[in-house]
């Protein structure tokens, strides 16, 4: 595949950055991508794949068959996130949508994944089109509600290993703050798990003027989210690495009055399973322990909003991408990711099918914006010189180079198992 790389992809280019700018302008949130869907569904069967809709809510499975040989599962996400875009783009989104909390907010792809359909559109046209370099099955996954850790196991527990395996491998990749044009991958554990949880404390509410006849859940938030940050610091070893956010902390709506509750929302991200399950249990100790130590009246609710498992790269299959991409793009364009703190539940589908999983990161913007670091585009983004992901600045202005080079990874990598 690499000696084809990029067949007929100059002539595809212009329709595949085309879709890229409507998915862009029209995001939707997770689980509620119904007119992704749509629009996917439609570009599939207009390339002759056997196209399946509604596979765990909102998913898409496209099927593209070219005789004998393996059977490749290829993913892209479908869902934005709750965002305001900032008016940089003439395609920029202006749509809103109504959360799962009944608040109306707007919605932006923020994290890219209209980057990962389009070029997945695009690759599978590029297969679709000329057959003679290849063989096997692709599997096209268009799968929902990756933000909230549950597309990829709603699509499993709907059956998608008995309707659409066996697989032998199951490739993927996402839009990273880095140089258009290059490539980040590693084998091993590549991205965190993540845990989040809700925490509501209970307190006995009263005036603000009586606060000795109260027990004030404000004040045992507070000392909830101060002693949290002594996990990291003082249980986790050094040599382990762990992340203890509260990213949400609500309570009350006037002054004067002290509330009967306070609810915390926690976010933990961990790299090792008995690190994670020693700091989850940190998590709740501190939390009873401080209710405790106030007099709450009674005990304080927990309980789990998402979860994100490990991501793990097969080492053997992601130095077989690795290697290619070297091939087709150079060495200087390849780069061994560091270990990302960020989370995805692509891994689930390999998991669950028992194959080699490879997941990589590719630039997504302007290569200007990064100097001459391309090894560590980090420093960019922690210097403010460009955009992380989630965002609201974060949308690809060099779109040729972005959607080109994404398209011709996953030709790449697909050729690793499918090429002739």
């Amino acid at each position: 595949m690499t000696a084809r790389l990029g067949t007929g992809l100059d002539d595809r280019l212009p329709d595949v950055v085309a879709l890229y700018r409507d998915l862009h302008a029209h995001p939707e949130l997770a689980f509620a991508e119904h007119r992704t869907a749509a629009r996917l569904a439609e570009r599939l069967r207009a390339l002759g794949l056997e196209v399946t809709t509604g596979v765990g809510g909102t998913g898409v499975v496209g099927v593209l068959r070219n005789g004998d040989g393996p059977t490749v599962l290829l993913r892209a996400d479908m869902d934005g996130l709750p965002v305001a875009e900032v008016d940089t783009v003439a395609h920029r989104s202006r749509d809103t949508a109504v959360g799962a909390d009944g608040v109306t907010v707007p919605v932006m792809h923020a994290c890219g994944h209209d980057t990962h359909m389009a070029a997945l559109v695009g690759a599978l046209a590029c297969l679709a089109a000329d057959r003679s370099g290849w063989s096997g099955t692709v599997v096209a996954v268009m799968q929902p509600a990756e933000e909230v850790g549950g597309g990829s196991r709603a699509m499993l527990a709907d059956g998608f290993l008995e309707r659409f395996g066996p697989i032998d491998v199951s490739l993927g990749q996402h839009v990273t703050s880095a140089p258009a044009g290059h490539l980040y991958a590693r084998g091993g554990v590549f991205m965190a798990a993540a845990d989040s949880l809700r925490v509501t404390v209970l307190g006995r509410g009263g005036h603000g003027s009586t606060p000795h006849v109260t027990v004030d859940p404000v004040v045992i938030a507070a000392a909830i989210v101060l002693r949290l940050q002594t996990i990291v610091a003082r249980e986790v070893a050094p040599a382990d690495t762990a992340v203890v956010t509260v990213g949400s902390l609500h309570a009350g709506h006037q002054e004067n009055v002290i509330p009967d509750r306070a609810e915390l929302k926690i976010n933990v991200r961990t790299f090792d399973p008995d690190v994670r399950a020693r700091v989850l249990a940190a998590v709740e100790r501190i939390v009873r322990a401080e209710a405790a130590a106030a007099g709450a009246p009674e005990e304080p609710v927990i309980a789990p909003l998402t979860d994100f498992p490990l991501l793990v790269n097969d080492v053997e299959a992601t130095e077989r991408v690795r290697a290619a991409f070297a091939a087709a793009f150079g060495e200087d364009a390849v780069h061994e990711a560091p270990r990302r703190s960020g989370s995805e539940d692509f891994g689930c589908f390999g998991e669950a099918a028992g194959v080699p999983s490879v997941f990589w990161n590719f630039g997504g913007l302007d290569p200007d914006l990064y100097a001459a670091d391309a090894q560590q585009p980090e420093a960019a983004v922690a210097s403010g010189r460009a955009p992380g992901v989630h965002s609201p600045h974060f949308v690809p202005t060099a779109l040729d180079p972005v959607l080109r080079r994404a398209v011709e990874a996953v030709l790449v990598a697909a050729g690793c198992w499918l090429a002739d």
